[in-house]
Protein backbone atom coordinates (compact mmCIF):
# COMPACT_ATOMS: atom_id res chain seq x y z
CA UNK A 1 0.00 0.00 0.00
CA UNK A 2 2.82 2.41 0.86
CA UNK A 3 4.54 1.95 -2.50
CA UNK A 4 1.37 3.03 -4.33
CA UNK A 5 -0.66 5.38 -2.12
CA UNK A 6 2.41 6.63 -0.25
CA UNK A 7 4.72 7.38 -3.16
CA UNK A 8 2.14 8.62 -5.65
CA UNK A 9 -0.32 10.46 -3.41
CA UNK A 10 0.80 11.09 0.17
CA UNK A 11 4.44 12.13 -0.37
CA UNK A 12 3.72 14.56 -3.26
CA UNK A 13 0.86 16.12 -1.29
CA UNK A 14 3.04 16.57 1.81
CA UNK A 15 5.77 18.21 -0.28
CA UNK A 16 3.24 20.75 -1.57
CA UNK A 17 1.72 21.44 1.85
CA UNK A 18 4.88 21.71 3.97
CA UNK A 19 7.58 22.71 1.46
CA UNK A 20 10.34 20.81 3.25
CA UNK A 21 13.81 22.30 3.50
CA UNK A 22 16.25 19.50 2.69
CA UNK A 23 19.56 19.01 4.39
CA UNK A 24 21.48 15.74 4.21
CA UNK A 25 18.71 13.66 2.66
CA UNK A 26 21.37 11.87 0.63
CA UNK A 27 22.43 10.24 3.92
CA UNK A 28 19.25 8.15 3.91
CA UNK A 29 20.35 5.06 1.95
CA UNK A 30 18.53 4.06 -1.23
CA UNK A 31 19.04 0.40 -0.41
CA UNK A 32 20.24 -1.84 2.37
CA UNK A 33 19.37 -1.91 6.06
CA UNK A 34 19.39 1.23 8.17
CA UNK A 35 17.69 2.66 11.24
CA UNK A 36 16.40 6.23 11.08
CA UNK A 37 16.39 7.80 14.56
CA UNK A 38 14.52 11.08 14.84
CA UNK A 39 13.18 13.50 17.40
CA UNK A 40 9.42 13.32 17.96
CA UNK A 41 7.35 16.50 18.25
CA UNK A 42 3.99 15.63 16.61
CA UNK A 43 1.82 12.64 15.76
CA UNK A 44 2.34 13.47 12.09
CA UNK A 45 6.12 12.86 12.33
CA UNK A 46 6.08 9.41 10.67
CA UNK A 47 4.50 10.96 7.56
CA UNK A 48 6.96 13.87 7.51
CA UNK A 49 9.97 11.59 7.97
CA UNK A 50 8.65 9.50 5.09
CA UNK A 51 9.26 12.41 2.71
CA UNK A 52 13.02 11.77 2.89
CA UNK A 53 12.88 8.52 0.90
CA UNK A 54 10.84 6.57 -1.62
CA UNK A 55 11.45 3.44 0.46
CA UNK A 56 9.00 1.92 2.92
CA UNK A 57 9.94 2.94 6.47
CA UNK A 58 8.84 0.31 8.98
CA UNK A 59 7.85 2.00 12.22
CA UNK A 60 7.32 0.64 15.68
CA UNK A 61 4.01 1.94 17.09
CA UNK A 62 2.53 1.56 20.56
CA UNK A 63 0.49 -1.63 20.74
CA UNK A 64 -2.64 0.17 21.98
CA UNK A 65 -3.17 1.65 18.50
CA UNK A 66 -3.68 -1.83 17.09
CA UNK A 67 -6.89 -2.08 19.12
CA UNK A 68 -8.71 0.05 16.53
CA UNK A 69 -9.64 -2.25 13.59
CA UNK A 70 -9.52 0.35 10.77
CA UNK A 71 -6.33 1.97 12.05
CA UNK A 72 -4.80 -1.46 12.55
CA UNK A 73 -5.30 -2.39 8.89
CA UNK A 74 -3.90 0.96 7.72
CA UNK A 75 -0.81 0.54 9.88
CA UNK A 76 -0.21 -3.05 8.82
CA UNK A 77 -0.56 -2.00 5.17
CA UNK A 78 2.05 0.72 5.77
CA UNK A 79 4.62 -1.58 7.34
CA UNK A 80 3.99 -0.56 10.97
CA UNK A 81 4.41 -3.15 13.73
CA UNK A 82 3.42 -3.02 17.42
CA UNK A 83 5.64 -2.59 20.45
CA UNK A 84 4.74 -2.60 24.14
CA UNK A 85 6.06 0.72 25.42
CA UNK A 86 8.00 0.43 28.66
CA UNK A 87 8.34 -3.33 28.32
CA UNK A 88 11.13 -5.55 27.08
CA UNK A 89 9.10 -6.52 24.03
CA UNK A 90 11.02 -9.44 22.60
CA UNK A 91 8.59 -9.99 19.73
CA UNK A 92 8.93 -6.44 18.43
CA UNK A 93 12.71 -6.59 18.69
CA UNK A 94 12.80 -9.95 16.91
CA UNK A 95 10.63 -8.57 14.10
CA UNK A 96 12.91 -5.53 13.85
CA UNK A 97 15.96 -7.78 13.52
CA UNK A 98 14.21 -9.81 10.82
CA UNK A 99 13.39 -6.66 8.83
CA UNK A 100 16.97 -5.39 9.02
CA UNK A 101 18.38 -8.75 8.00
CA UNK A 102 16.14 -8.53 4.91
CA UNK A 103 17.68 -5.15 4.09
CA UNK A 104 14.70 -3.03 5.13
CA UNK A 105 14.53 0.48 6.59
CA UNK A 106 13.26 1.03 10.14
CA UNK A 107 12.17 4.33 11.68
CA UNK A 108 12.34 4.80 15.45
CA UNK A 109 11.52 7.78 17.67
CA UNK A 110 13.73 7.04 20.70
CA UNK A 111 11.96 9.59 22.91
CA UNK A 112 8.94 7.30 22.88
CA UNK A 113 6.34 10.07 22.78
CA UNK A 114 5.52 13.38 21.13
CA UNK A 115 3.91 14.67 24.33
CA UNK A 116 5.82 17.84 25.27
CA UNK A 117 7.47 16.79 28.49
CA UNK A 118 10.60 18.82 29.11
CA UNK A 119 12.50 15.62 29.87
CA UNK A 120 12.09 12.79 27.36
CA UNK A 121 15.11 10.51 27.69
CA UNK A 122 16.10 8.58 24.59
CA UNK A 123 15.29 4.86 24.97
CA UNK A 124 17.88 2.28 24.00
CA UNK A 125 15.85 0.05 21.68
CA UNK A 126 17.29 1.49 18.46
CA UNK A 127 20.84 1.11 19.76
CA UNK A 128 20.16 -2.48 20.78
CA UNK A 129 18.85 -3.32 17.31
CA UNK A 130 21.83 -1.65 15.66
CA UNK A 131 24.34 -3.50 17.84
CA UNK A 132 22.64 -6.88 17.42
CA UNK A 133 22.57 -6.58 13.62
CA UNK A 134 25.51 -4.31 12.79
CA UNK A 135 23.12 -1.83 11.16
CA UNK A 136 24.02 1.85 10.66
CA UNK A 137 21.93 4.51 12.37
CA UNK A 138 21.00 7.70 10.52
CA UNK A 139 20.20 10.50 13.02
CA UNK A 140 17.45 12.83 11.78
CA UNK A 141 16.05 16.07 13.18
CA UNK A 142 12.66 17.38 12.06
CA UNK A 143 12.09 21.06 12.79
CA UNK A 144 8.69 22.72 12.94
CA UNK A 145 6.44 19.64 12.90
CA UNK A 146 4.91 20.58 16.25
CA UNK A 147 3.27 23.50 14.43
CA UNK A 148 1.45 21.10 12.06
CA UNK A 149 -0.51 19.31 14.77
CA UNK A 150 0.32 20.00 18.39
CA UNK A 151 -0.11 17.15 20.88
CA UNK A 152 -3.57 17.48 22.42
CA UNK A 153 -4.64 20.27 20.05
CA UNK A 154 -6.99 19.61 17.08
CA UNK A 155 -5.93 22.69 15.08
CA UNK A 156 -3.96 21.89 11.91
CA UNK A 157 -1.18 24.20 10.69
CA UNK A 158 0.75 24.40 7.41
CA UNK A 159 4.26 25.51 8.38
CA UNK A 160 7.37 25.10 6.27
CA UNK A 161 9.34 22.26 7.86
CA UNK A 162 13.03 21.41 7.90
CA UNK A 163 14.32 17.85 7.83
CA UNK A 164 18.02 17.37 8.51
CA UNK A 165 19.81 14.02 8.28
CA UNK A 166 23.34 13.37 9.52
CA UNK A 167 25.80 10.93 7.95
CA UNK A 168 25.20 7.35 9.11
CA UNK A 169 26.75 6.19 12.36
CA UNK A 170 28.40 2.92 11.43
CA UNK A 171 27.84 0.21 14.04
CA UNK A 172 29.77 -3.02 14.47
CA UNK A 173 27.75 -6.11 15.26
CA UNK A 174 28.30 -7.03 18.87
CA UNK A 175 26.80 -7.75 22.25
CA UNK A 176 24.17 -5.09 23.09
CA UNK A 177 25.38 -4.61 26.65
CA UNK A 178 23.75 -1.83 28.70
CA UNK A 179 26.95 0.23 28.53
CA UNK A 180 27.30 -0.18 24.76
CA UNK A 181 23.63 0.62 24.13
CA UNK A 182 23.78 3.65 26.44
CA UNK A 183 26.89 5.02 24.73
CA UNK A 184 25.41 4.61 21.25
CA UNK A 185 22.09 6.13 22.34
CA UNK A 186 23.88 9.14 23.80
CA UNK A 187 25.79 9.62 20.55
CA UNK A 188 22.56 9.55 18.54
CA UNK A 189 20.92 12.06 20.90
CA UNK A 190 23.89 14.44 20.69
CA UNK A 191 23.85 14.28 16.90
CA UNK A 192 20.10 15.01 16.70
CA UNK A 193 20.55 18.02 19.00
CA UNK A 194 23.44 19.29 16.85
CA UNK A 195 21.17 19.05 13.81
CA UNK A 196 18.48 21.01 15.67
CA UNK A 197 20.81 23.92 16.32
CA UNK A 198 19.25 26.79 18.26
CA UNK A 199 15.66 25.97 17.35
CA UNK A 200 13.37 25.36 20.35
CA UNK A 201 10.11 23.49 19.61
CA UNK A 202 7.09 25.73 20.19
CA UNK A 203 5.34 23.48 22.67
CA UNK A 204 3.22 24.23 25.69
CA UNK A 205 5.70 22.35 27.81
CA UNK A 206 4.82 19.89 30.53
CA UNK A 207 7.12 19.88 33.52
CA UNK A 208 8.76 16.66 34.62
CA UNK A 209 9.88 13.53 32.82
CA UNK A 210 7.95 11.26 30.48
CA UNK A 211 7.75 7.77 31.96
CA UNK A 212 6.01 5.15 29.80
CA UNK A 213 3.73 2.89 31.77
CA UNK A 214 4.91 -0.69 31.96
CA UNK A 215 2.28 -3.23 31.09
CA UNK A 216 2.48 -6.61 32.80
CA UNK A 217 1.69 -9.38 30.35
CA UNK A 218 0.93 -12.91 31.43
CA UNK A 219 0.58 -16.14 29.53
CA UNK A 220 -0.28 -19.57 30.79
CA UNK A 221 2.25 -22.33 30.31
CA UNK A 222 0.68 -25.48 31.60
CA UNK A 223 -0.05 -24.91 35.26
CA UNK A 224 2.42 -22.04 35.59
CA UNK A 225 2.24 -18.37 34.74
CA UNK A 226 5.10 -16.44 33.16
CA UNK A 227 5.24 -12.68 33.08
CA UNK A 228 7.50 -9.94 31.87
CA UNK A 229 7.67 -6.18 32.09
Amino acid sequence: MYQTLGNYVVRPLLHVLFRPERDGWENVPDEGPAILCSNHESIVDPFILGMTTHRVIHYMAKAELFGYPVLKQLMIGSGVFPVERGAADGRAMAHGRELLERGELIGIFPQGTCLPYRIRPYRRGAARLALETGTPIVPVCMIGTERILRPGKPKLGLPKVRIRAAPPIEVERGEPTPDAAAALTARVERTVEELRGEYVPQHLWREGEFRPQTRRLTCARGSKQSEYR
